[in-house]
């Protein structure tokens, strides 16, 4: 099979549940086993399927954001040599209030790049043509350009689907059955980490054989469309420190990668450290504790002496930043859902609980004028904890997707701020 240069697919489907995700990762696994110079990027803020990606076919994923990210910053993250497939979010057309930006399909339009849809026709028969046909005709900017038809019951079921999709003149690429052995495990923030799988190599053959099986590859890879040059003169946001730690472990995994890879290619220092291995921080300016599910592992992080001894000692001399489960960290105690309340690091007057799960959930736009991310920046924000108690300034003021002023987030208290907000990409640096 040859393979085209610069080139991309989105894979999009109807609704979320479709299992973009499995067949994201089969088409991963099978195209780089077959020698094609493939690569994955996932559509909107997602801090767990990038990694599966990663895994599947031993590239790095980016994130491609059409609601926080510039036009061009878009097209510079998706252009490189080989094949990129896209796994879109949500429904193809669902995106932020109130009129969808930042969809999958706005994404597309963007990048000019031709959508799969992926169809879960479980419980359908001959009603896959008008629901097919909607979203195909929906809108000019979208360009369908074929279907995977999934969770298929059996042989007839599937001469059904492809019988009535045949007026439509959309290929379909393949049919994948109904397998329980590629169902993923899940948890409150979707689905568990790859890191956290013992299986992980095997699933992702197993899910690579079922979509060999199933879809025409090589149609699949003749259908991708050209990713057009980035435009010169993209101007990258300055790093926010010279030398950056940055925590990194199953508690703190969530530390967006074209951030980290837009501070090197600038000249920034990026160090790790393990939390959960009871590391000290490293010497640096900024020393930055990510999101992640420190609440699983409150109870270790509360008994690692050597890792909150370090941070308070860090924090006279270094700016420390932490987001979602990393500001919940920097805080005086965690709850977490059994009730049990464990000590944190102390360094805000903060206590948060899992033991009441209240959905946070959105984009946001948010405004410093303090702290090592001082300016205005996209980001999101989405948590099951609540806030028993937050004492201090506040560091960001925030909007949400609408523009609709929110109550301010986060806190700050000398070199230490954080908030639940993840940042997705800054617009105007203040220096």
């Amino acid at each position: 099979m040859t393979h085209p240069v610069g080139h991309g697919l989105i894979l999009a489907a109807p609704t979320s549940g479709s299992g973009k995700t499995t067949i994201t990762l089969g088409l991963l696994r099978a195209l780089s086993r077959r020698g094609v110079q493939v690569r994955g990027a996932k559509s909107g803020p997602d801090y767990i399927d990038p990694r599966f990606h990663e895994a599947a076919c031993g590239e790095p994923c980016f994130n491609l954001d059409a609601w926080a990210m510039p036009p061009a910053q878009l097209a510079s993250l998706a252009a490189g040599a080989g094949l990129l497939l896209i796994e879109g979010a949500m429904g193809l057309f669902d995106g932020a209030p109130p009129d969808g930006k930042g969809a999958t399909a706005d994404l597309a339009h963007h990048l000019g790049l031709p959508v799969v849809l992926i169809v879960d026709a479980g419980h359908m028969a001959q009603s896959v043509a008008p629901l097919v046909s909607g979203f195909a005709n929906f809108s000019s900017r979208t360009n369908i350009c074929g279907i995977i038809l999934n969770r298929v019951g059996s042989d007839r079921h599937e001469r059904m689907l492809r019988k009535a999709l045949e007026p439509l003149g959309l290929p379909v690429l393949g049919a994948l059955h109904r397998q329980g052995d590629l169902a993923h495990p899940s948890r409150h923030l979707g689905l568990v980490q790859a890191s956290e799988r013992n299986d992980l190599q095997a699933y992702l053959d197993r899910a690579g054989r079922a979509v060999e099986e199933a879809v025409d590859l090589d149609l699949l890879v003749q259908l991708a469309g050209p990713i057009a040059a980035p435009a010169r003169g993209l101007k990258n946001t300055p790093p926010p420190a010279q030398n950056i730690a940055v925590a990194s472990d199953q508690a703190f995994a969530f530390a967006y990668p074209h951030q980290l890879k837009s501070w090197r290619d600038q000249g920034a220092g990026i160090s790790f450290f393990s939390p959960l291995a009871d590391q000290a921080p490293p010497k640096a300016d900024l020393i930055i504790l990510p999101g992640g599910y420190p609440e699983l592992y409150a109870g270790r992080l509360a008994s690692n002496n050597q890792f909150l001894d370090g941070m308070n000692k860090a924090s006279q001399t270094s700016d420390i930043y932490g987001e979602c489960g990393g500001y919940m960290t920097l805080g005086r105690g965690l709850v977490d859902a059994e009730g049990t309340h464990h000590k944190m690091i102390g360094l805000l007057d903060l206590e948060t609980s899992f033991a009441k799960r209240k959905l946070s959930l959105g984009y946001r736009k948010l405004s410093a004028q303090s702290g090592p991310f001082r300016g205005t920046h996209m980001g999101h924000e989405f948590h099951y904890a609540t806030t028993l108690r937050a004492g201090g300034p506040a560091l960001f003021q925030a909007e949400d997707a609408e523009g609709a002023e929110l109550p301010p987030m986060g806190l700050r208290k000398g070199r230490v701020s954080g908030s639940f907000a993840h940042i997705i990409q800054t617009v105007l640096p203040l220096r």
